[in-house]
């Protein structure tokens, strides 16, 4: 370490969230499925075999503290990039450095954290080296490896799925949090609703609420040598909560919303509306949705509900958010309470597979245009009875060859 070097470490004012990350798996709170005693992965790192990995979870979970706890268990050499500022040339420069560590006996571990800003060319940079054991990779991304991760990268690593820390580990951070502040600087007060103020707003984010912690300590009121932290001093703090919505949160959130319009669930259907306009849902994209429903799932059973639906798509065209919110809730309601019926949809689509399957015949000789001068010397329009002149007389109006299908029963 150099002079400038101890100059940038001593003047840096390091987060408390860094300064707390745990430093041993005992440590490590709110993953107990993947953590626990006698768990998949930590049953493969007592027997000090490495794999390469791709963690996906929210903001806050834990992804890279459970990387950098993993390369001290097996004692592998950890090179730590990101997604943003690397690209090729960073990867290149690491193989050369793990080649380097295998000489002298030990295995290296490649941190990538937000790894689905890779673009292909930089995924598939990673793919021999991962092949051939130079290098372990481990992934982190907020976003759906599915979606973000190139399927040759995806068949060479494990998913590991984390969840939001949950409130009774969040607990347990959030006390750690100002125990340390009190032992470093002075106690501190506080009422019994601040830990669960903090909880709720950091949402399963441990990173966001010890931000939280360490921010609201030193806005707190100090008297003597006491602070004292309330819950508006969190309130003035926080002002307004951001609403947690990636990528994977747009598809789920949507298709919960359109699941409870279907089941007839109201207020679930209002609370998705709700969930996606408070994260910038474009409110278009909210009423195409419900447009859908109208169509698919209320159908027949009520044709109005498609009418309001299409309305309220105009309406937030016409006017935007946020008075938009309120012709979509109406139209939500509507379809949500309206009665259901797929009827139509399944016969679309029955028809549609038999089409597609080779049910593919012309209508019937009386059935065909027969409006040009031709027409009657081929028979075309021949015998067509005018429905309205006898409504009692029965026709064929399918194909010949199917002439007894039913689609809607």
């Amino acid at each position: 370490m150099n002079l400038f070097t101890q100059l940038e470490e001593i003047n840096k004012q390091t987060p408390l969230a860094e300064i707390l990350r745990p430093k041993t798996l005992d440590d490590f709170l709110g993953q107990s499925n993947v953590v626990a005693p006698n768990s998949p992965l930590l049953n493969l790192l007592k027997t000090q075999r490495l794999f390469s990995l791709i963690l996906w979870g929210t903001p806050g979970c834990g992804k890279t503290t459970l990387a950098r706890l993993i390369a001290t268990k097996v004692n592998a050499q950890f090179i730590e990039l990101s997604a943003v500022t690397s690209g090729i040339k960073e990867i290149k420069e690491t193989v050369e450095q793990a080649r380097e560590a295998l000489r002298a006996g030990q295995k290296t571990i490649l941190f990538i954290d937000e790894i689905h800003r890779y673009s292909k060319t930089q995924q598939d940079a990673l793919l021999p080296h991962v092949e051939n054991g130079t290098i372990f990779l481990i992934g982190s991304t907020t976003e759906n490896p599915s979606f973000q991760v190139v399927p040759a990268l995806l068949s060479r690593v494990q998913v590991i799925r984390l969840n939001p820390i949950n409130d009774i580990s969040m607990t347990k951070i959030i006390n750690r949090g100002f125990e340390y502040l009190e032992k470093t600087y002075q106690p501190i007060q506080y009422e019994d609703d601040v830990i669960k103020f903090i909880v709720n707003n950091a949402r399963g984010d441990a990173r966001c609420a010890l931000n939280l912690v360490e921010n609201a300590y030193f806005a707190s009121n100090f008297s003597g040598e006491t602070r004292l932290l309330t819950v508006d001093i969190l309130e003035n703090i926080t002002q307004k909560r951001n609403t947690r919505y990636s990528q994977q949160e747009h598809y789920d959130c949507a298709s919960a919303f359109q699941k409870s319009l279907r089941g007839s669930d109201a207020d679930a259907a209002i609370y998705y509306l709700a969930k996606m306009i408070e994260a910038g849902e474009d409110p278009r994209f909210i009423a195409r949705r419900l447009i859908v429903c109208a169509a698919e799932d209320v159908g027949i059973a009520d044709p109005n509900a498609m009418n309001i639906a299409v309305s309220a798509y105009r309406a937030v065209e016409i006017i935007g958010l946020p008075e938009g919110r309120i012709p979509l809730a109406n139209a939500v309601v509507y379809v949500a309470k309206a009665p259901k019926s797929n009827k139509a949809c399944l016969a679309i689509d029955s028809a549609l597979a038999d089409i597609e399957s080779g049910l593919d015949y012309p209508p019937p000789m009386h059935l065909r245009d027969a409006h040009y001068k031709d027409a009657a010397k081929y028979g075309f329009g021949k015998s067509y009875i005018y429905t309205h002149d006898a409504p009692d007389v029965k026709q064929q109006f399918m194909p010949d060859e199917i002439k007894d299908k039913k689609y809607l029963g």
